[in-house]
């Protein structure tokens, strides 16, 4: 039996939908049945019913957006460090393996690979870098997981959102068998205030910059997969292979959906701090090869952005 917690959420509830295509013998868990959060009641939880395997969806992201996280510090340094310490510490002492999924939001920007070097650009709106990610330029190279969180509290600025996922990570760090799976901006068909593609078509302006997504349906089914194939325990990128920039999902929205309304950008980042967000934002691009070379299956971003258009559910 596998253990899910966060059933409900928007990562859960896809969790759920794969599980049961699979046919896997799998129970939903919510903090009203136990109080997960608390080390003893997971525990007794735990060694009572044996999972095989535990899976963590749960987390606070803050609504609509990111900016709520700023207004409840608390519930996000709960939600997003203590909890998956709790959970590390509680899946050890049963002896069960688990899966976390995290964040890709701990970065900032992408490496540049320039005369046989390698170097960090956090900001890849810069005009000369922005040239390079709409050439798709092989000088663009994503974030792997041996790389040192970039848009963190030890390397901000950054979102609160993003440190206590960046401190989630290292507060489970070492401790028993796990995963961890970095979730970046999720989007499918189905429109949802969650989902990145309603997101851009709903916003008076849209952001423009560059980033690694995830298809929320092939981001649960990697996850899985890693267990199933018993891939080694580690951090992983769970992004569709490849990155975007906000200018071609406007393009794509407008080829494939006809959309009546006229997309309008936001200046510069002065004009989007000052008047769209109160706190900042991660935009990166995460290298997915190690997930792939694990054996894992997962389609290029461009497929999976285009077949999710072409088979738009309006909500």
């Amino acid at each position: 039996m596998i253990l899910l917690l966060g059933a409900t959420g928007y990562i859960g509830e896809a969790f759920v939908f794969e599980l049961k295509r699979r046919n896997k013998n799998f129970m939903p868990l919510s903090r009203k049945q136990v109080d997960y959060s608390r080390f003893d009641l997971l525990l007794e939880f735990l060694r009572a019913q044996k999972p095989e395997f535990v899976i963590n969806a749960a987390g606070y992201t803050g609504k609509p957006n990111v900016d709520a996280c700023e207004l409840d510090k608390a519930g996000t340094l709960v939600g997003n460090t203590l909890l998956p310490q709790t959970i590390a510490h509680a899946c050890l002492a049963a002896r069960i393996p688990w899966g976390h999924v995290s964040s890709g939001c701990i970065f900032s920007g992408a490496k540049i690979s320039r005369n046989g070097q390698i170097r960090v650009e956090k900001d890849m709106i810069r005009p000369e870098l922005h040239a390079l990610a709409e050439a798709k330029s092989a000088a663009v190279l994503g974030f792997a997981e041996t790389d040192t969180p970039n848009f963190t509290f030890r390397d901000g600025p950054c979102s609160f959102y993003s440190g206590t996922k960046a401190l989630g990570e290292e507060a489970m760090s070492g401790i028993g068998q796990s995963y961890i799976w970095r979730l970046r901006i999720p989007f499918d068909e189905f429109d949802n205030k969650r989902n990145y593609l309603s997101k851009v078509q709903r916003y008076p302006k849209v952001y423009e910059n560059v980033n690694s997504i995830s298809h929320r349906a092939d981001f649960v089914k990697a996850c899985l997969d890693t267990w199933e194939l018993r891939a080694p325990f580690g951090i992983y990128n769970v992004t569709n292979p490849g990155y975007v920039t906000t200018r071609h999902v406007v393009e794509q929205i407008e080829k494939i959906l006809k959309p009546a309304r006229k997309f309008e950008f936001w200046a510069n980042d002065g004009e989007f701090y000052q008047l769209a967000a109160k706190t900042p934002r991660s935009n990166c691009v995460m290298d997915s090869s190690k997930l792939l070379a694990a054996g894992v299956k997962i389609r290029g971003v461009e497929e999976a952005l285009e077949d999710s258009l072409a088979h738009w559910k309006p909500e």
